[in-house]
């Protein structure tokens, strides 16, 4: 039904109940929907305490990139952005709203892709933060300056109105959960969002 509604790719939220207080999704879930669908793109968040021990097991159950938060591990974001390179994946990177944009800036041109929350990891259903607009315009500026042109993607009480700030601010992945399924028609908004 996603596909069919004009979604680009599938946000998988993995959770381990330290890192943040839920849990999710392990890896023997996401195996089984890329063996039932195996064309999707799979936008793998691991909101995890160790991110590299676990980024093989995601990119064999079939992930398309792996993003893992800067926070859990501080000392050693270039040993992960290389475990899930040589894991065959594409690498993100992403900060809590209390992070400074400024924690991102030296990995700029070694990922594929910011993630900037803009509301606290580990449960759906938030209201957006939005000091997140120039926590991205930020990101984006400092990209701009470099020279680089990582993805930027935002999560977190995300709808139309809070898509359209966050494109204009340089976001180009938008991950919509809650407002995305409550929708009566989703095929109109995943259009409305993609206009942006």
């Amino acid at each position: 039904r996603l596909l069919e509604a004009g979604v680009d790719l599938m946000h998988f939220d993995v959770m381990d109940g330290h890192f943040v207080p839920n849990i999710s999704y392990g890896a023997p879930v996401l195996k089984c929907l890329h063996a039932a669908m195996p064309d999707v793109y799979y936008d793998v968040h691991l909101m995890i305490s160790d991110p590299a021990r676990y980024a093989a097991d995601f990119a064999r159950a079939g992930a398309n990139l792996i993003t893992f938060h800067l926070e859990a591990v501080p000392d050693t974001a270039e040993e992960v952005i290389a475990a899930i390179r040589a894991a065959g994946c594409q690498v993100g990177i992403s900060i809590r709203p209390g992070t400074p944009v400024e924690a991102v800036f030296p990995y700029l041109g070694v990922v594929d892709l910011i993630l900037v929350m803009s509301v606290e990891p580990g449960f759906g259903g938030q209201k957006f933060i939005p000091t997140t607009v120039s926590r991205v315009a930020a990101i984006k500026a400092e990209c701009n300056r470099r020279g680089v042109s990582p993805r930027i993607e935002v999560d977190g009480g995300i709808n139309t109105e809070t898509a359209s700030l966050c494109a204009q601010a340089g976001a180009s992945v938008l991950v919509m959960g809650s407002a995305f399924f409550k929708a009566q028609d989703r095929t109109a908004l995943a259009k409305q969002v993609r206009a942006l």
